[in-house]
């Protein structure tokens, strides 16, 4: 059974990250809900899984011209350097603590979705 909803979990998020919108935000949620596999493991199954994909997506997105490189560096440099804090701070803090990070966080992330969507419309 557990090997279904990896695939089906995997499929998901590949889908999501392959558009840009992040797999992880579905994925750590499932793992951690459906298959009890702690936050802080969950964070890097993701990571590594958003390795291949980003591989996949900057192939597909680069032959179809969707990269500016020039564009990105600020981006590169500063989202390194925060991804260094980011899992220096991962390993202090509680994984009660960072369920609670995350879980604010999407709700966050959702409530700025509804906004973006009504406000589009108008």
């Amino acid at each position: 059974m557990n090997i279904i909803l990896f695939i089906v979990f995997g499929f998901l998020a590949g889908i999501l990250g392959g558009m840009g919108l992040g797999g992880g935000t579905v994925l750590i949620p499932l793992l951690t809900i459906f298959l009890e596999i702690t936050q802080k493991v969950a964070q890097g199954y993701n990571l590594i899984i958003f390795l291949v994909m980003a591989i996949v997506a900057i192939i597909i997105h680069a032959k179809n011209k969707l990269i500016d490189l020039k564009s990105i560096v600020w981006v590169l440099v500063f989202g390194a350097g925060f991804c260094i804090l980011g899992a220096y701070l991962t390993t202090i803090i509680d994984t009660e603590i960072l369920k609670m990070i995350f879980a604010v966080f999407l709700i966050l992330l959702a409530i700025w979705q509804f906004v973006m969507v009504f406000k589009s419309k108008n």
